[in-house]
């Protein structure tokens, strides 16, 4: 039954609803194996970096993709997409002094329909090389 005075959802906004649920599910995934979130949805002037995670020495910066298979996830980030990441997180490790002693990598987690998620980790590099 729908509700007369509800609006139609537009493909948008139904993307944007899925996308935030798996950076939620990927937060909580991450803590479960020992990450500290620093944050999520992080925006810069360069871009958005969907989550900043932390682990003994190594700060990640994180690319969540909802997708139905992994292959489709990987896929769908463009080399344009990849040097936003990096120029965000470059931006953001700029303001952070704190984080100089850590390295750095780039990860991209999947999330398919039935919530099994797929971490491929060091999925690129500072210089955009996909690894």
């Amino acid at each position: 039954m729908k509700l007369p005075f509800t609006k139609p959802q537009s493909k948008k906004t139904i993307a944007e609803r899925k996308g935030r649920r798996a950076e939620n599910i990927v937060a909580l995934w991450l803590r479960v194996r020992g990450f500290s979130i620093i944050g999520q949805r992080v925006k810069t002037p360069k871009g958005e970096i969907d989550i900043i995670a932390k682990r003994f020495k190594s700060l990640v910066f994180i690319e969540v993709k909802a997708r139905k298979d992994f292959e489709i996830g990987v896929n769908s980030i463009s080399h344009k997409q990849i040097h936003r990441i990096i120029a965000a997180a470059n931006y953001w490790r700029a303001g952070k002094q704190k984080y100089n002693d850590c390295s750095c990598r780039f990860d991209i987690v999947i999330v398919n329909p039935y919530l099994s998620i797929t971490h491929l980790k060091n999925a690129f590099d500072e210089a955009g090389n996909v690894c």
